[in-house]
């Protein structure tokens, strides 16, 4: 990608000199399961500083309602998670990192326990395994029946807070990631951040670990927690690092439906309890389409039903949880919204509709975290290290953020042991000229990005969709991203705008159909895209980069 998404090397104009000085060993930006286990790591090796855009009931973890899986359950085994896992990723999984996960996730599950994750549990007080698409055996773990993204962030967050030198910033925004010059190579420092009391800050790290989440907001139905924005991702690109496979966006199959309701997620753990999904004449379909039926992997459910609702000229499909027994014991959340709107899921269908869930794509990283770039390190769904291929399995995204978060921590403190990654700040200077552009509605801009997003690069796309997606990213662009803007909203439509425009490029390049990335003009996988497709600023286009094979994980 080239052009105007490549003039801006900082959202805003400012001289670091200037501005209050803050130093630590290691910054982590995101506080969700993957930022906070990194800190949990990093604090072993010196000072800690998180970030958190929001209060942490706002992170994609606080959020997340389908359970950790790990290969826990007598029977299991991490062959099989790997098997099932790579399956999903239809050829674009990294084995080694696949690997990787699977061998350490139960280790990494025991270690949360002993932190006092509270995990449900049978009369015999053992580990209640459950069972989600794309699984062979049941090896999900929830908390709460859909809670256990709150749950685990809760843990998390006690015990980042009771250790000393861990310091939690919330209400903080991330303006950019600071480098000593614009030249490809050139290290992290550290980053600028708004604070929402404070105002303008520099915070200079030895290591700066991007934890920052997803970009579900870019499309106009999604899961996502407001702030899901693609700030993280938005700053990495803007630094030099690397963005990997940004054409696999996942759609959750079941998002609850009403008009003028927020799009709620009705947890996959609600059909790996026997739910099935109904067409508008009350029949069954999902077995017609796949042998695993309602557990199918998640782009075949979603493109099942969105190709329903078309053939039938609805707005949804229904799903139907009447013959569960204890619905509102196993899942106390959902029935409490579903009871909001006078549903009784022992009585009524429920209508549900696909939305935008998680980011597959993101900051490219070894398996050791390290993204190319100095003194950055990048996790969780901020990151991209080939373990979800072009398709994420069910469930393993809150097991990344233990197993790889703990590695990033590991990665910062031998940094910080070491006395790497100096000097520790530098001179920075920030020039933006005045705008010559005419203005355009900020608040329309990012609503018509959001609809353009779906309507354009959402659950099944074409070649010509795509091209007037980019060409409108083009046009927004020239009157957006030239601007200086002084709040959240506006920077927050500049990053949307610079990620959805790499999205619809990289979805418009990859021509195939592959995963949770499908093209109508472009039915089947081809094997010259079984690669990764990683995009550089100032590169107009992608490097391909092999997908790795071979059995052998990292340490």
């Amino acid at each position: 990608m080239e052009g105007v998404f490549d003039q801006r090397r900082y959202l805003i104009p400012f001289r670091s000199t200037l501005l209050p000085q803050i130093f630590t060993d290691t910054l982590v930006v995101g506080a969700g399961v993957a930022g906070l286990r990194a800190a949990a790591a990093a604090a072993r090796g010196g000072e800690v500083i998180v970030l958190s855009k929001s209060d942490l009931r706002q992170t994609n973890t606080a959020w997340a309602q389908g359970g950790v899986a790990a290969a826990l359950a007598p029977g299991d085994s991490a062959e099989s998670h790997a098997a099932d896992t790579l399956t999903a990723g239809a050829g674009l999984c990294d084995e080694p990192a696949v690997r990787l996960l699977c061998e350490q996730g139960p280790e990494r599950v025991r270690e949360i326990l002993s932190w006092g994750l509270r995990l449900d549990r049978d009369a015999a007080g053992e580990l209640d395994a459950g069972r989600e698409g794309g699984h062979s055996v049941s090896r999900v773990f929830h908390a709460g029946g859909d809670a256990t993204g709150a749950e685990l962030s809760r843990c998390m967050a006690e015990r980042a807070r009771a250790m000393p030198n861990v310091r939690l910033f919330e209400r903080c925004f991330l303006l950019d990631l600071v480098t000593p010059s614009d030249e490809p190579g050139s290290p992290v420092l550290g980053a600028i951040t708004h604070h929402s009391r404070y105002g303008l800050q520099m915070i200079w790290a030895r290591s700066t670990i991007l934890a920052s989440g997803g970009a579900g907001v870019l499309f106009r139905e999604t899961t996502n927690p407001p702030s899901a924005t693609a700030d993280g991702l938005a700053a990495a690109y803007r630094a030099g690092a690397r963005l990997a496979d940004m054409a696999f966006v996942q759609f959750h199959p079941t998002v609850l439906y009403l008009p003028g309701a927020a799009r709620s997620l009705i947890t996959e753990a609600v059909r790996g309890e026997g739910a099935h999904l109904l067409d508008a004449a009350g029949r069954r379909f999902m077995p017609e389409v796949h042998e695993l039926a309602e557990l199918a992997p998640r782009d075949v459910v979603t493109r099942a039903i969105v190709r329903q609702i078309a053939r039938q000229g609805g707005q949804h499909v229904w799903l139907d949880c009447r013959h569960l027994h204890g619905f509102a014991e196993r899942f106390p959340g959902i029935a409490a919204l579903l009871a909001r709107f006078d549903i009784d899921p022992a009585k009524d269908l429920v209508p549900v509709h696909p939305a935008a869930h998680y980011t597959i794509g993101g900051v490219r990283t070894d398996l050791r975290c390290r993204t190319g770039v100095q003194g950055l390190l990048a996790v969780g769904e901020a990151s991209c290290t080939g373990i979800h291929g072009a398709n994420r399995l069910a469930s393993n995204s809150l097991l990344e953020g233990l197993v790889l978060g703990r590695i990033a921590g590991e990665e910062a403190a031998s940094a910080a042991r070491a006395g790497e990654n100096g000097p520790r700040h530098a001179r920075i200077v920030s020039d933006i000229p005045p705008s010559r552009q005419g203005e355009l509605d900020l608040e329309d801009v990012r609503s018509s990005l959001r609809s353009a997003m779906w309507r354009n690069v959402g659950i099944e796309r074409s070649g010509e969709r795509l091209r007037d997606a980019v060409e409108m990213f083009d046009f927004w662009a020239r009157y957006t991203l030239d601007k200086v803007f002084d709040d959240p909203e506006g920077w927050e439509t500049q990053n949307m705008l610079l990620v959805g425009a790499l999205v619809a490029r990289s979805a418009e390049w990859r021509e195939e159909s592959r995963g949770c990335h499908t093209r109508t003009d472009r039915r089947e996988a081809v094997d010259e895209f079984a690669l990764h497709d990683c995009w550089r600023r100032g590169e107009g286009e992608p490097q391909r980069e092999p997908v790795a094979v071979g059995v052998g994980a990292a340490r």
